[in-house]
């Protein structure tokens, strides 16, 4: 279905998304700063202003609300954050394209007005007053991280600068995060508010779950795929470097080395002479290799009829 729409509306997507949601984000930033209260009053996603007063342009403006509301001497953090983000989007939609990145961020956009709405109108249905909900950029952000986790789990970020941390781990952290504090809301309140508190988080995330359900056959073919490269790479490698299975390992110094024959009878390999040579012997039950020394006068071995092997008087090996 996304291939369908790929084709068919795949020229209206935004190239290098990310990079205007950064900047609407440091907007969003300059205006809290100017007046903390701009973005409360006039930008954020409240359903009553939007819906019942007509204030439409509130579906968009909301992502100018900046990443962290925070004081002046935090800046540094927040930009931090904010070329982490940018990193994170430039990643993914070089990893599935315009089209797929602008559907997944769109559709986190889609499902947060939705959460807004429901919540909306469940409190005015229950409580007889409805309560709109201010989700901004938390919930899009999240399932952006999330998905950066699933496709470059092995990539590693300096936590605080100083500690390198694989992006996966990160994620396991900010899910056992929240997870703790849907347990505390459980454990204090009951089922009534951990329903309340969780459904919205799940709606808020829902794009990072329907891509996660959606992908899950093609992320195992790309993990088969990518195993095979790797196995198809080292046995290439391997033969490069004269190795087999079954090879003798010398020892040069504190260097191992496998060699590629060895002569069954006196264990010299390649390494004792460029004049050796070897050959199988088509008389011995396995595979036993000889120098040309020892190929016509080593005694031949015989599987037994219960399983063991024992020699066999040789003679002249004619037949190889």
């Amino acid at each position: 279905m996304i291939n369908r729409l790929e084709r068919k509306f795949g020229r209206y997507a935004i190239k290098g998304l990310i990079k205007y949601l950064m900047l609407l984000y440091g907007l969003g930033l300059v205006l809290y700063f100017l007046n903390p209260n701009f973005y409360n009053t006039w930008l954020a996603l409240d359903v009553e202003k939007t819906f019942c007063h007509f204030q439409l342009w509130r579906l968009v403006t909301f992502l100018i609300q900046p990443i962290q509301q925070t004081e002046p001497g935090q800046v540094f953090f927040v930009l931090i954050t904010m070329y982490f983000y940018y990193f994170v989007g430039n990643m993914l939609e070089l990893k599935w394209g315009s089209f797929r990145f602008n559907l997944f961020y769109f559709s986190g956009v889609l499902f947060n007005i939705i959460l807004c709405v429901l919540v909306y109108v469940f409190t005015l249905i229950v409580l007889g007053e409805g309560w709109s909900v201010s989700v901004g950029l938390e919930y899009i952000n999240l399932a952006m991280l999330f998905a950066f986790a699933v496709e470059f789990g092995e990539v590693q970020v300096l936590l605080f600068f100083v500690i390198p941390l694989k992006v996966k781990y990160l994620a396991v952290f900010f899910g056992a995060m929240y997870g703790y504090r849907f347990i505390t809301i459980l454990v204090k309140f009951g089922w009534k508010y951990f329903l309340m508190a969780f459904i919205p988080f799940l709606i808020g995330i829902l794009n990072f779950v329907i891509y996660f359900i959606a992908t899950r056959k093609e992320r195992a073919v790309r993990r088969r795929t990518i195993g095979d490269m790797r196995r198809r790479y080292a046995y290439m490698r391997s033969v490069e470097r004269g190795e087999r299975e079954g090879g003798v390992v010398n020892t040069a110094g504190n260097r191992k080395i496998i060699t590629k024959h060895r002569c069954a009878v006196c264990g010299r390999t390649e390494l004792d002479g460029d004049d050796l040579e070897f050959r199988f012997c088509s008389k011995c039950e396995g595979n036993y290799e000889y120098c040309m020394d020892h190929l016509y006068t080593h005694t031949h071995v015989v599987r037994e009829k219960t399983g063991g092997n024992r020699p066999e008087n040789a003679g002249d090996d004619k037949g190889l």
